[in-house]
């Protein structure tokens, strides 16, 4: 029999006939085309970066800004929002979210020059920072809902959707450049938008209200603090956490400063890591001293395991990023391959990535993902060193389809040690956290790029690309192999 939808008092929704300690389906739909707006951001710039260059004339070291701007922008709004998530619930930033999401999306296509296309990323990396933090969020209310704990198959859905979007979209983004030209990969945004809208407001649950709220929330507060009584600042029975405005401040400015030197180091912009230096012990100062800080240094300074995580993510995803902005770039330069042909390319790489997430995602197995990843990461980068201006079709083919078993493996890797290590209580701001040190590995991979590339991707800068590729993934492989707690982590109670 179809379950129908009931409002319950105070805004929740919940489905009658459900399973009641079953995952509710409803949600994976929202919470999948969600979570996919940022890796739709993400793979198909790669392939638009060189046609949005020859048409306002900008140099790579230019055009490598449409990368950054939107993982700047991330990076600082996955933990804010991941926050907010954890204050006032998933379905409200959801929902602002994805519908930023479509207004950026209509003013990059309008973008009359390169500034305001960087401007119309920015918006994008704030919208596409909602739904992965709310996504956690609900996976954790389901497990306390229902008494189990499976994240598995639900985390696993959300990293094979991701990775299906990575096989599609270079060579989706080839044809709409090809067919529409590049305004269009910001065009799809709108649909997009508009379906996670509809889907989001027909699925996705309310908060209780103020008197559920008071009982649930409360019952779990007591049980951490016995003993204590319900905070007084509190939102519909839930504590309040206040937004640390000034942390958040401090924090982009620590990134924007270290970037803006990165992308273009040079004697007389000294000034630039001065102030990144500056800004970074402030953001610790006012951290350790703030009663609701945007992050919380004490916490990340007791979990050492959460820590290693997030520096894993880290050393991951800067080789990953830096493949996949380099790689595509040189193919489309250095080798001379057009957009949709550098697209159809890289089909085995994210098609080998799908594959492998299929494969091995209802196994956590975090220590042998993260050793095994690493490794197949180093002799990914090593082919690069191979390849030249007249490479054979299949080399280039081999270090995409090498490159795909890191990428299936690691991040999932990470996902599944996050749910486990994190504080229940900031599920949402964990999550966020680690979307923020993904994105730092971006950042780092476009500076990187923009270090070797400086006027055009040559075969020269491949390789120097390559070899700091294979620096990072080595010492990922040196950070997994000793850590046996990876090993030991198991399911925990909801």
């Amino acid at each position: 029999m179809r379950s129908r939808l009931v409002r319950r008092p105070g805004g929740a929704r919940a489905a009658v006939g459900a399973a009641p300690d079953a995952f509710d389906r409803r949600l994976i739909a929202p919470m999948i085309l969600g979570s996919v707006l940022n890796p739709v951001n993400s793979s198909m710039i790669a392939v638009a970066l060189v046609p949005i260059g020859t048409a306002f004339g900008a140099p790579p070291a230019q055009t490598v800004w449409l990368v950054s701007a939107l993982y700047l922008a991330t990076a600082v709004g996955q933990p804010v929002i991941g926050r907010l998530v954890d204050t006032y619930g998933p379905r409200r930033l959801y929902l602002a979210g994805t519908a930023l999401v479509g207004v950026a999306g209509l003013l990059g296509a309008l973008a009359p020059s390169l500034g305001a296309l960087v401007g119309a990323r920015v918006l994008l990396g704030l919208g596409t920072s909602a739904a992965y933090p709310a996504s956690m969020q609900l996976t954790r209310r389901e497990a306390e809902r229902t008494g189990r704990d499976s994240p598995a198959g639900v985390l696993t859905a959300l990293a094979v959707a991701n990775q299906t979007v990575a096989v599609i979209d270079p060579a989706l983004g080839g044809l709409l450049i090809g067919a529409g030209g590049w305004r269009a990969v910001f065009t799809v945004n709108v649909p997009l938008s508009a379906a996670c809208l509809v889907l989001g407001a027909l699925r996705l649950p309310g908060e209780p209200g103020p008197a559920r709220q008071a009982e649930t929330g409360g019952t779990r507060e007591a049980s951490r603090a016995p003993g204590a009584s319900v905070p007084r600042n509190t939102h519909g029975g839930r504590p309040r956490r206040d937004v640390d405005l000034p942390g958040m401040v401090l924090f982009a400015g620590t990134l924007v400063s270290l970037m803006l030197f990165l992308m273009q180091p040079r004697a007389d912009r000294w000034y630039l890591p001065v102030l990144a230096v500056a800004a970074g012990a402030a953001f610790a100062v006012r951290e350790l001293r703030a009663a609701e800080p945007f992050v919380d240094l004490r916490v990340l300074g007791g979990n050492v395991p959460l820590l290693a995580t997030y520096v894993r993510q880290l050393l991951g995803y800067t080789t990953t990023y830096a493949f996949m902005y380099g790689y595509t770039q040189w193919l489309e330069e250095g080798r001379g391959l057009g957009a949709s042909t550098a697209g159809l390319v890289l089909l085995p790489l994210s098609g080998t990535a799908l594959v492998v997430s299929t494969l091995t995602g209802r196994r956590e197995a975090v220590r042998a993902k993260l050793v095994v990843g690493a490794a197949v990461q180093v002799a990914a980068c090593a082919v690069l060193l191979l390849t030249g201006a007249r490479s054979p079709l299949w080399l280039l083919l081999l270090a995409g389809v090498l490159m795909g078993i890191p990428q299936g493996l690691i991040g999932l890797a990470n996902q599944n040690a996050l749910y486990r290590q994190a504080d229940p209580a900031r599920i949402a701001s964990a999550a966020g956290l680690l979307r923020t040190f993904m994105y730092l590995g971006a950042l780092a991979a476009s500076a990187a790029t923009a270090g070797y590339f400086p006027r055009r991707a040559d075969t020269g800068g491949l390789h120097g690309l390559a070899l700091f590729m294979v620096a990072g993934s080595v010492l990922l492989l040196v950070s997994s192999v000793p850590d046996r707690s990876l090993s030991r982590l198991t399911p925990r109670k909801p």
